[in-house]
């Protein structure tokens, strides 16, 4: 399969200065049909050496995946994750600690995680990159850094975390990840399971993954009847998670825009008033420190990422509880956390891939 057969052609261009991939980081790909090594073959590289595109060959099977703009290919660029592309590329730094001025995403990531902030040495596997903060966040420990996504908000991550040597990144689906098993002394995936069309068995497509006593954390929205009963966004969404995403992200800003005095004064009710907000359909990140002059974009972006995604299944804390024990996952701890759930787990001494 080649780039114009993946869909490849028309994907926003990111800047040229960040559109390369380091060749020894093929050996930690491999086939996801069939999980053959891979093959660099009519590579063109930069004044670095480093690699702008080519094609990665399957031994295996023969099969092809284009490496376009310095990011292997192994999707097609349209897919159900295609609503995730436009808000991370329109939304690339909106969540970024840098931009925002708070250490939002960095506290998330070793909170949730549990991880020391060095790990030189060790090989991190991240499911799910969006934009690419908490890729930022793993790079900076200092380990290698795989980071993947279904759509192309990729792009949007490599413009800011492709040029360092630790990371490599690349468009790929969770239950066809091309990893070898028993490769990454860690994997993280955050925000991503309810977004699938089968939570649990994506969920159970990534433990192989790790080399034995290797840590995973996860975390899926939870589902109460506060939350998904009575959450105003599951009424709203079968009207929406349909809709042309850019057809929806021009109505959600309409919206956002005429309901910000609202929002603005609702958001003082001691208590409720940021709640309310979110019943409202308007994302509000007031209470996690957010400047006021960036509530509204955050709320651009969230109000979307409601309304926006083809899938949203929120799980129970014992329904995720299951899904590490049926994994065979070791000193497993299932909370509520940052994004509703959270789970954490070692891999068992021995595996079976």
């Amino acid at each position: 399969m080649c780039a114009a057969e993946l869909g490849l052609a028309e994907s926003r261009p990111v800047p040229v200065s960040s559109c390369h991939m380091h060749e020894a980081h093929v050996s930690l790909l491999c086939c996801p049909s069939c999980r053959g090594d891979l093959t660099l073959v009519r590579p063109t590289r930069d004044s670095r050496s480093t690699v702008e595109s080519g094609v990665l060959h399957c031994a295996g099977c023969s099969n092809e995946y284009p490496i376009v703009r310095g990011i292997p290919r192994f999707v097609r660029r349209e897919n159900y994750a295609t609503s995730f592309g436009l808000e991370w590329t329109r939304h690339s730094r909106t969540q970024y600690d840098s931009h925002s001025g708070i250490d939002f995403s960095r506290r998330r990531f070793f909170e949730e995680t549990g991880w020391p902030e060095r790990m030189q040495g060790q090989l991190i596997l991240e499911v799910g990159c969006g934009s690419g903060r908490f890729t930022e966040q793993a790079a900076k420990t200092g380990a290698t850094v795989v980071s993947f996504d279904l759509s192309y908000a990729v792009d949007a991550s490599y413009a800011t975390n492709g040029t360092r040597d630790n990371v490599l990144i690349a468009q790929a689906d969770i239950f066809e990840i091309p990893c070898h098993s028993a490769s990454f002394d860690k994997l993280f995936c955050f925000g991503v399971l309810q977004h699938t069309p089968d939570p649990r068995r994506a969920f159970l497509a990534l433990p192989r993954l790790l080399k034995p006593g290797g840590q995973i954390v996860a975390d899926v929205y939870k589902k109460t009847f506060l939350k998904y009963a009575l959450g105003t966004k599951y009424w709203v969404r079968p009207f929406t998670r349909n809709m042309n995403p850019e057809t929806l992200y021009g109505a959600v800003r309409k919206y956002v825009d005429s309901m910000w005095p609202v929002a603005a004064v609702v958001r003082r009710i001691p208590v409720v008033g940021v709640p309310l907000n979110w019943r409202l359909l308007i994302g509000d990140y007031t209470n996690e420190g957010v400047p006021s002059a960036q509530l509204k974009e955050w709320a651009y972006l969230d109000t979307f990422d409601m309304l926006a995604p083809r899938y949203d299944f929120p799980q129970t804390l014992e329904a995720v509880r299951r899904w590490f024990e049926e994994a065979s996952l070791r000193d497993i701890d299932v909370r509520y956390g940052y994004n509703g759930i959270q789970g954490r787990g070692l891999q068992s001494p021995s595996i079976v891939a």
